[in-house]
């Protein structure tokens, strides 16, 4: 119990030092096997932990690469996307999304999303398609799976290759099939704060295509070839999973079943607790396993609530306050503010509850309290 007068200790929107504490000794461990081993650049650890995720995620194979970003421009190199092309995908992402596009010289196009999931909406993509897009480029966002089904109609339509961001949705699946194993490639981030999260950079390509698995191990490697040469048309680039990071995300992902189950257990708790607050609330999707990445609820006074609540020690997320076609940096495409409008008037009132898996029950009582405070007020 906090004595009198002194401010309880702050919730944080995300940490993993709680997390470091409970697996101190594993990730210790892992540190000590990759050094042990003789080998501390693409050895037994990366190809165990890509054996391993694949199995996980329902893909055939899994290349580990060093980030989310690059995961996601070597997938979509990988199906021939490259300068002048255009992929589809949605502004309320994070701008790695983006930026991975116009890393391969592709131009990003923005669909609007579902007023219901802030999912990219199928029913849009007709508008946007021109004799230039080569790819679709689904987010599936907070832990939701997008509507696969529907864009894969889409895209076989155009004839389009599709990459899904899986950045948010390790562990997620619609259907019965888990994210990533629904089009040609799937791009995974393992930033620290993602579902599965590494302890620094590192990002994954997964993939039912021999070919484009082939593509990304050697991309990856300086377009370096089974035979030690760079191969002719390959990207010459530098992005190698990190021995030590795979060695920790194979530890990880032993515990990560548990690490969701904790995860749900804290949205069904917000559901519950917060139903009567006027917040609009992040529902479970009716055909999928919905994993949280993050709580996204929405609120016309977003600024105020959040505001309230960092002065009450509770401190959320805001995932993402300005979608990608308003930022300067993509200004040169030409969008104007109006032109996706689902997505504009969620970008000005989502933001996200913590819901690591070491929130614990105190951590989520506390949280709730504060939100019912601070709406109180209003």
């Amino acid at each position: 119990m906090t004595a009198p007068g002194v401010p309880p200790p702050m919730v944080p929107a995300w940490s993993y030092l709680a997390e470091y504490e409970e697996d101190r000794e594993d990730i210790l461990d892992a540190v000590d096997t990759v050094f042990r081993s003789g080998r501390l650049i693409l050895g037994g650890s990366v190809r165990a932990f890509e054996e391993e995720f694949a199995a996980y995620q329902g893909s055939r194979y899994c290349v580990g690469v060093d980030n989310g970003t690059n995961a996601l421009s070597l997938a979509l190199q990988a199906l021939g996307v490259g300068p002048g092309d255009e992929v589809v995908t949605v502004a309320n992402t994070a701008p790695a999304t983006a930026v991975a596009i116009a890393g391969v010289g592709a131009v990003p196009v923005f669909v609007d999303v579902r007023q219901d999931d802030l999912l990219m909406d199928p029913d849009r993509l007709a508008e946007v398609i021109t004799p230039r897009t080569r790819a679709l480029l689904p987010v599936h966002l907070y832990g939701w799976c997008a509507d696969m089904p529907s864009v894969l109609r889409v895209a076989a339509e155009f004839g389009l290759a599709v990459v899904e961001d899986c950045a948010q949705a390790h562990g997620a699946s619609l259907h019965g099939v888990p994210a990533g194993s629904f089009g040609n490639a799937g791009a995974f981030s393992f930033y620290p704060t993602k579902i599965l999260g590494a302890y620094g950079d590192a990002g994954a390509v997964v993939t039912h295509d021999r070919a484009v698995r082939d593509f990304v191990t050697n991309a990856r490697h300086y377009g370096m070839g089974e035979g030690g040469t760079q191969v002719r048309g390959l990207p010459a680039r530098n992005s190698r999973l990190d021995e030590v990071q795979a060695e920790i995300l194979r530890r990880k992902l032993r515990k990560l079943d548990a690490a969701i189950l904790r995860r749900r257990r804290t949205a069904r708790y917000y559901g519950e607790a917060l139903s009567d607050t006027g917040l609009r609330l992040s529902a479970e999707p009716p055909q999928g396993e919905h994993v949280p990445y993050v709580y996204a609820v929405r609120h016309p006074r977003r600024d105020e609530i959040v505001e309230a609540l960092r002065e009450r020690g509770v401190r959320v997320g805001v995932h993402y306050p300005h979608p990608i076609h308003t930022m300067d940096g993509f200004s040169h495409l030409g969008y104007s503010t109006g032109d996706l409008p689902v997505t504009e008037s969620a970008c000005r009132e989502i933001f996200s509850l913590p819901v690591h898996p070491t929130l614990g029950e105190a951590g989520r009582q506390r949280v709730v309290e504060a939100v019912r405070e601070v709406l109180g007020l209003l």
